[in-house]
């Protein structure tokens, strides 16, 4: 029986390293840049709850973006309680993007806070021809805006990228990378750029979209209650007929800090079961998943299974692209068995727990 098991393994990352859409390579970057003849107008909306500390980090990014055409910034505070508000008022750049800080009160029944501020902001960017939804903890480089319009001119409705995370401390080296790279898995940046795959998703971070396609799409209200909001707006404007694409950063990163496993354990599973959407048996067939493809390979290579051994070394060589993005070691692909042992204990998590963000319960 062992023996069938290790040759199971071995297939299954055979077919995830060939026939999975190269979901592990790193190179699904911003397209060729069709400069526009017309620089197309852009409001930058940023949602900001209790971010009073991390914006002297990231919304001076915004404010000087080298931006030829008509762009301004709208910070949106979600009903913070640190002064968020005042301090993004006091980062004004002098020859910067014009700020608007506003407020838009409580958000009502059926609304998320983000996606209640998301879509105050929108409204108050009035008739732009595109929105660029991005995080309070989110930096970006000075020419960030206009390639994200510029990728997006060449008829493309929502550009997003996966911004570079911190990986400053142990634990965030360990689990942040082996986070995007089970993102990818999920959903293969390959499969979300092409018209042949139905596949849609965003990375919350860094959305730029066209505004009529999210008119199309019924707006921000259509996916109102959304947690995992970044793949519920790529799958509204998806279905809506509108072309998205997403891929990896080299200009826009997180400076937002994990430093302790149980600052990344809130993280993962605050959300986790809602991915997963609160069904206890797509928990147990996730879990039974999870141990069957990266836990079982080290587990049945220790007991003398060359099969499995090549299937762990199968493992580890995909998770090399993700590895050198984030500039670790080649090896760290090895310790993928472990930190899936704990992204499948932060999931079991989720389930006991209610859906949160900053004293909102969802």
């Amino acid at each position: 029986m062992s023996t069938v098991l290790a040759w199971a393994t071995l297939a299954v990352w055979a077919g995830l390293a060939l026939c999975h859409s190269w979901f592990w390579r790193t190179d699904q970057r911003l397209p060729e840049l069709v400069r526009p003849e017309r620089w197309p107008s852009v409001a930058v909306v940023v949602p900001a709850r209790d971010e009073a500390e991390l914006l002297p980090d990231t919304l001076p990014t915004l404010l000087r973006q080298t931006y030829p055409g008509d762009a301004r910034v709208i910070l949106v505070d979600d009903g913070s309680s640190d002064g968020t508000a005042e301090v993004a008022r006091s980062l004004t750049v002098p020859n910067g993007l014009p700020l608007t800080v506003t407020t838009p009160g409580e958000p009502p029944d059926g609304w998320t806070g983000k996606l209640w501020a998301v879509a105050h902001g929108v409204r108050e960017a009035g008739d732009v021809e595109f929105l660029l939804l991005t995080d309070a903890d989110i930096a970006h480089a000075a020419d960030s805006l206009e390639t994200l319009v510029a990728a997006a001119t060449n008829g493309r409705d929502l550009v997003s990228q996966m911004a570079v995370l911190r990986t400053a401390t142990f634990w965030e080296r360990l689990i942040v990378p082996a986070f995007v790279y089970f993102f990818a898995m999920l959903y293969p940046f390959r499969r979300v750029n092409s018209a042949r795959w139905r596949t849609a998703a965003a990375a919350g971070g860094c959305v730029l979209v066209r505004r009529t396609a999210l008119e199309a799409a019924g707006g921000i209200a259509a996916i109102r209650g959304a947690v995992i909001d970044d793949v519920a707006l790529a799958r509204a404007v998806s279905s809506a007929g509108g072309r998205i694409w997403l891929g990896y950063a080299s200009k826009v990163r997180s400076v937002r800090p994990y430093p302790r496993l149980a600052d990344l354990w809130r993280m993962v599973a605050r959300s986790a079961y809602t991915q997963l959407r609160h069904s206890p048996l797509l928990l147990a067939g996730t879990v039974a998943g999870m141990i069957a493809v990266f836990l079982a390979p080290p587990a049945l290579a220790l007991t003398g299974s060359w099969q499995a051994a090549v299937a762990w070394l199968l493992m580890a060589a995909t998770f090399v692209p993700v590895a050198r993005y984030y500039r670790q070691p080649l090896v760290a692909g090895l310790a993928l068995p472990f930190t899936a042992a704990l992204y499948t204990l932060m999931t079991i998590d989720s389930a006991r727990r209610r859906t949160g963000w900053k004293g909102r319960t969802y």
